[in-house]
C-alpha cells in the first residue's frame, strides 16, 4: 500500500473512532501489529476529509503535504511565489505580515492573496450560469467534498460547476494574465489540497500544498520570521470565502438574495447531503439554485490543516469578519450595480480558460457490495444467524450498521473478529464452558473434600492412635529406665559383694598357709614323740598311741588346708570372673539406661510433633469445609 495523504502514526490504539466519522466505508482498514490493532488509512479509498483528526482522541493521524520540499526548493534558489488562501490573515493575524516578510527574506517573489481569485471564482459561476443556463449546481472550492463526487457519486459529476476553485483561478490569472513564470506555492488551510494540486484536471499550475500548520512550525523552529510585508497583498470579496457560506454570500452580493442557495457543511452532513441530493436527481424533484457545500464545519477558516487550537475560540471568526465589513464598506449600491463593477472588473478574463473538468474515479474506488448469499455467509462468519443479530448496530466497530460493517469484511477492511457481538458470543460461549467447568469442578471438589475429610478423619484416629501409644511408651520407657536403675545399682553392690569375698578369700588363704604351719609342726612333734616313746619303751607306749594320733591330725590338716587351698584358687578364679562379668553386666546397663534416656526424650519430641501435625490436621480440614460451602463460577 502506498501511503497515504493522511496516514496513521504509531500512536494508533485501535478505537475506532476514526472509523465511525470517516464518511467512506472502504477508507479505513483494520490492521494488526504487534498484536495490538490499528486502523491504517486506505489511500486509494481516503478523500482527505480529516474527519479523523477532530475524532482521534490520541492524535493517532498525521497528514503529508509539500511544506519540507517548499523550503527546501526555495532555499536552492528556485524562483517561487505565493498564493495566499484569505483564512491565514484571519487565523494569524499578528504573525500575518511577519510570515510573508520571511517568506521574502527567503527569496519568495510575489505575494498573491487568494481573495482576488475567489472573486474572479465568482465571476465565473456567474457568467457560466449566464451563459448555459446552468442551475442546481454544486459548488466545488473543497476538494474533498469533489474528491467524494468523483470516486463515490460520479452521477453528482454533471451538476458539479465546471469552474476551478479560488486557488485555481488565482494560480491561472497569475500565469495566464500576470505571466508569472515561477513555481506557485499555496499557503493553505487544507489537507486535501494537495489531491487537487496534483490532479491532472489543474495542469500542475500549483506546486506546493504549504499548510497553515506545518508552516508556522517550521517557521518558529527556525526563526524564520521578518519584517511586516503585508502591505503587498490586496484582498477582495472573495476573502469572505473561507467563511461558512462564503460562496453564498458572494452569489448574493452580486445577485440578490431571490435565489435558493443550500449552504452545507460539515463531514458528517455534507455527504449525507450529497446522498440525498443524487435522490432527488435520480427523481428528478426540484433542486435549490445552487448548493454551497464545504467539507469542514467551520468552513475553510478551521480548516483541516489548521492549528487544533484555533478552534477553541472565535477569534477567527471576528478577524474574518472585521475584513467582511471592510468590504461591504468599500462596496456600496444595489447587486446589479455590484455585477456591473465586477465584470468591468473582469472584462480582459476569458470564461475559457478558468473552466475546468472532472474525472470518474469509480471504478479505481468502487466499494463491493455483497449479494444476499455473500451477507449471509459473512454474517455467519460474524456468527450473526438470525435478522435481530444482523441489526444490533452498536456502532462498537466504528461503522454505522451491521450491514456497513459486514460490506467493509466483504472489502477486505476489517476481520469478523472486530464485531464486538461477535467477541461477546465468544466470551458468552466460553463463559458457558467456564461454568460447565466450574460447576463439574465443584462437585469434584465435593468428592474430594469427602473423600479427604474420610482421610483426616482416619488421620486423626491414627494420631490420637500414635499419641496414645507414644504416651504409653514414653510410660513404659521411664519405668524401664526406672528398672535398670535399680538393676545398675544391684550390679554395683554385686560388684561390692564379689570384691568382699574375694577379700575374705585372700584371709582364707592366709589361714590355710598358718594350718599348714602348724600342721608341720605337729607332725615334726609327732615324729619326735615317737622317737620318745621308742626310747622308752613299754612305758611309752601311751605316748606313742599319742605320737600317732597327732600325726593323723598333721596329716589330715595338712590335706584340707590342701584341698582349701585348691578350692579358693577355684573360687578366686570364678570371682573374678563373675567380677568381671558384673562390670560388664554393668557398662551394659548403663549403655541401656542412656537409650532409655534417649528415647524417653524422643517419645516427648514424637507427642509435640503429634500434637502439632493434629493442629495442622484440624486446620486444614476446617479449611476445606470452607471452600466446600462456597460457590464456583
Amino acid at each position: 500500500m502506498t501511503k497515504s495523504l493522511i496516514y496513521t502514526n504509531e500512536k494508533c490504539v485501535g478505537c475506532n473512532r476514526c472509523i465511525s466519522v470517516c464518511p467512506v466505508i472502504t477508507a479505513n482498514i483494520s490492521t494488526t501489529r504487534n498484536g495490538i490493532q490499528h486502523i491504517d488509512v486506505n489511500p486509494a479509498q481516503c478523500i482527505g476529509c480529516g474527519s479523523c483528526f477532530d475524532a482521534c482522541e490520541h492524535d493517532a493521524r498525521s497528514y503529508e503535504d509539500d511544506t519540507e520540499r517548499f523550503f527546501a526548493d526555495l532555499q536552492r534558489g528556485e524562483q517561487i511565489s505565493i498564493l495566499i488562501a484569505p483564512a491565514f490573515g484571519a487565523n494569524y493575524p499578528k504573525e500575518y505580515g511577519n510570515v510573508l516578510g520571511g517568506l521574502k527574506q527567503l527569496g519568495a517573489n510575489r505575494l498573491i492573496n487568494v481573495a482576488a481569485g475567489a472573486d474572479i471564482t465568482t465571476w465565473a459561476y456567474i457568467q457560466y450560469i449566464t451563459k448555459y443556463h446552468f442551475e442546481g449546481g454544486i459548488s466545488q472550492p473543497c476538494p474533498a467534498v469533489v474528491g467524494y463526487i468523483e470516486k463515490y457519486i460520479p452521477e453528482l459529476i454533471p451538476k458539479l460547476f465546471p469552474v476551478h476553485s479560488p486557488m485555481m483561478c488565482s494560480a491561472i490569472y497569475a500565469k495566464k494574465y500576470m505571466h508569472i513564470s515561477d513555481k506557485l506555492a499555496f499557503i493553505s488551510p487544507c489537507i486535501a489540497k494537495k489531491n487537487e494540486i496534483e490532479d491532472p484536471n489543474t495542469n500542475g499550475y500549483v506546486h506546493y500544498n504549504v499548510t497553515f500548520r506545518h508552516l508556522m512550525d517550521y517557521m518558529q523552529k527556525n526563526h524564520l520570521f521578518g519584517p511586516d510585508a503585508s502591505d503587498e497583498v490586496e484582498y477582495g470579496m472573495g476573502a469572505i470565502y473561507p467563511m461558512p457560506g462564503g460562496l453564498k454570500e458572494n452569489v448574493y452580493w452580486f445577485c440578490g438574495e431571490h435565489l435558493f442557495i443550500r449552504q452545507i457543511e460539515g463531514e458528517k452532513h455534507v455527504y449525507e447531503f450529497l446522498e440525498q441530493y443524487k435522490k432527488r436527481v435520480s427523481e428528478h424533484k426540484e433542486l435549490p439554485f445552487m448548493v454551497d457545500a464545504l467539507n469542514c464545519a467551520q468552513g475553510c477558516l478551521y480548516g483541516t490543516a489548521v492549528s487544533p487550537s484555533k478552534s477553541e475560540s472565535d477569534d477567527t471568526y471576528f478577524e474574518a469578519n472585521h475584513v467582511r465589513a471592510n468590504l461591504h464598506k468599500r462596496s456600496s449600491g444595489s447587486p446589479k450595480r455590484r455585477m456591473r463593477r465586477l465584470n468591468r472588473r473582469f472584462s480582459k478574463l476569458k470564461l475559457d480558460d478558468f473552466i475546468r473538468t472532472y474525472t470518474d474515479r469509480s471504478k479505481e474506488t468502487a466499494i463491493r457490495v455483497p449479494s444476499n448469499q455473500e451477507f449471509a455467509q459473512i454474517f455467519l462468519s460474524m456468527n450473526k444467524q438470525t435478522p435481530a443479530e444482523q441489526n444490533i448496530n452498536c456502532g462498537a466497530c466504528g461503522y454505522q450498521n451491521c450491514k456497513d460493517m459486514a460490506i467493509a469484511i466483504y472489502n477486505g477492511c476489517n476481520t469478523p473478529e472486530n464485531c464486538i457481538q461477535y467477541e461477546k458470543k465468544k466470551v458468552e460461549a466460553e463463559s458457558q464452558k467456564i461454568l460447565a467447568l466450574s460447576e463439574l469442578a465443584k462437585q469434584k471438589n465435593e468428592q474430594l473434600a469427602a473423600f479427604i475429610a474420610n482421610d483426616f478423619d482416619k488421620l486423626d484416629v491414627s494420631i490420637t492412635e500414635v499419641a496414645q501409644g507414644n504416651g504409653q511408651t514414653a510410660e513404659e520407657t521411664c519405668l524401664i529406665q526406672s528398672t535398670m536403675e535399680d538393676i545398675r545399682d544391684f550390679c554395683n553392690q554385686m560388684a561390692d559383694s564379689f570384691t568382699n569375698i574375694d577379700h575374705l578369700l585372700e584371709e582364707l588363704g592366709t589361714n590355710n598357709q598358718n594350718i599348714t604351719k602348724i600342721s608341720k609342726q605337729t607332725s615334726l612333734l609327732s615324729l619326735n614323740a615317737s622317737v620318745e616313746a621308742a626310747r622308752a619303751g613299754d612305758a611309752g607306749h601311751g605316748f606313742s598311741v599319742v605320737a600317732s594320733e597327732m600325726k593323723a591330725l598333721s596329716t589330715s590338716c595338712e590335706e584340707a588346708a590342701a584341698d582349701s587351698l585348691s578350692n579358693k584358687e577355684e573360687i578366686s578364679i570364678a570371682i573374678s570372673d563373675l567380677l568381671r562379668r558384673a562390670v560388664q553386666l554393668k557398662e551394659l546397663v548403663n549403655s541401656v539406661s542412656d537409650n532409655m534416656s534417649d528415647l524417653a526424650a524422643r517419645t516427648e519430641e514424637i507427642n509435640a510433633a503429634a500434637d502439632t501435625v493434629n493442629e495442622i490436621s484440624k486446620s486444614v480440614r476446617a479449611t476445606m469445609e470452607s471452600l466446600t460451602e462456597k460457590e464456583y463460577l
